[in-house]
């Protein structure tokens, strides 16, 4: 659920290994009025080519897209993610209200608990796609993508207005950090010195959070991510994120951990067919689209027993009722050349049937993949299609998402 493309910044005259993003100038960091997290300085020490995204220099290497997405799949990555918007929702009131405010279902979530979710507009449209975790009995942690914290945050108050409800943006006071790939519960368990803390992280079920320790660091530990293995993504005081940073590193590196950037992140998310804001999922796409009707609760009850009417209820239930005018498909590349973001979508006889929302070469698969809406008729699995790469039809075929599943633990 990152904010925007990271290649959808300008275009520079190289691409990086997967041919998706800008490779940028060695001063990129101290342009643009681009913001600068807590870790900013350890990126630096590191060697990272940093890159403007969502109004922040953020990583976008350390040494190699390929060797870092690898990395994240066979060991663990490190990502920071201090960007993210952390908004707090609290009080008596609170949980009432995000029912309002957003698709799901938060009142009923438990305590530990997390669940991904939307903030739709009046029409269905969806402004933002969440994460929310239920840290205490009244008080819930909603994080947003970076380019839409202004805008969750603004109507996250509209909505919730009223008594016994607070909203707090207590983003600039966070750092955000994940530890993603199959060594991330045995890296994390090193860490983490207290007995009980230990055992309660990893035994977290997936989309669920503890507090904990973590090398000296009080965190809300999640077991949530964004690559489709196996991880944590760790809340600290932005005060506290590099002692944080620099011993997962000092831990994690002999496990096989990296440093990763955007770009692998990215490619990560894609093989995992998790949408991106800005590419899968805007303002002008409904939840049921992009094949998400699940998160959107049309059940929910206010206390005396009436359908909830949350914001967009109507022409959500609308959707639900309807057949969407285009579907979200994976399509997997049948030649060698990749499809990119906003490439037509075309029949054997050329007929324009959608177009690509992201598309890569898949590191893991070892063949071009892509995410693309295209029209209901040519959506089944195993649909022959092709795609217009600079006027040159390239052949996919729809497969099922995600691309890449983690193998079984079991």
């Amino acid at each position: 659920m990152t904010a925007t493309d990271p290649g959808a910044e300008p275009r520079a005259a190289r691409l990086n290994e997967f041919g998706t993003q800008p490779v940028p100038h060695a001063d990129d960091a101290a342009t643009d009025g681009a913001r600068r997290g807590p870790l900013f300085e350890e990126h630096v020490a590191l060697g990272a080519a940093m890159t403007p995204f969502a109004g922040w220099s953020m990583p976008l290497r350390y040494t190699s897209d390929l060797a870092e997405h690898r990395a994240v799949r066979s060991a663990a990555g490190l990502f920071d993610l201090s960007h993210m918007g952390e908004i707090r929702v609290a009080g008596a009131g609170a949980g009432a209200a995000l029912d309002r405010a957003l698709v799901g279902n938060l009142s009923g979530l438990a305590v530990g608990r997390a669940r991904y979710t939307m903030l739709c507009a009046p029409d269905g449209g969806v402004l933002d796609d969440l994460v929310v975790y239920r840290t205490h009995d009244d008080a819930w942690l909603v994080v947003a993508n970076a380019s839409n914290v202004d805008v969750v945050l603004s109507e996250l108050r509209e909505r919730c207005a009223g008594a016994d409800v607070e909203v707090t943006d207590e983003s600039e006071a966070t750092a955000l950090v994940a530890v993603q790939g199959p060594a991330a519960e045995a890296i994390l368990a090193e860490l983490v010195l207290d007995a009980a803390e230990r055992a309660a992280v990893v035994g977290l079920r997936y989309y669920a959070a503890t507090e904990a320790v973590v090398a000296g660091v009080p965190a809300l530990v999640a077991r949530t991510g964004y690559t489709g293995e196996d991880g944590f993504e760790l809340f600290v005081d932005a005060a506290h994120a590099r002692a944080l940073w620099r011993a997962v590193l000092a831990v994690g590196e002999p496990q096989g951990l990296v440093p990763a950037g955007l770009s692998a992140r990215d490619s990560l998310r894609l093989e995992a067919g998790m949408p991106l804001y800005g590419n899968e999922l805007d303002r002008t796409t409904a939840p049921h689209d992009a094949g998400l009707a699940r998160v959107v609760k049309l059940d929910k009850v206010d206390p005396e027993g009436r359908p909830l009417d949350f914001v967009g209820r109507a022409p959500l239930a609308a959707r639900a009722g309807s057949q969407p005018s285009r579907v979200l498909v994976g399509l997997q590349g049948l030649s060698r050349r990749a499809a990119r973001h906003g490439y037509p979508v075309v029949t054997d006889r050329g007929a324009v049937v959608g177009h690509v929302t992201s598309g890569a070469p898949s590191p893991t698969l070892g063949h071009p993949i892509a995410m693309a809406y295209v029209t209901p008729e040519v959506s089944a699995v195993g649909t022959e299609l092709a795609v217009d790469v600079r006027g040159r039809a390239e052949p996919v075929r729809v497969v099922a998402l995600p691309f890449y599943r983690r193998p079984s633990s079991t």
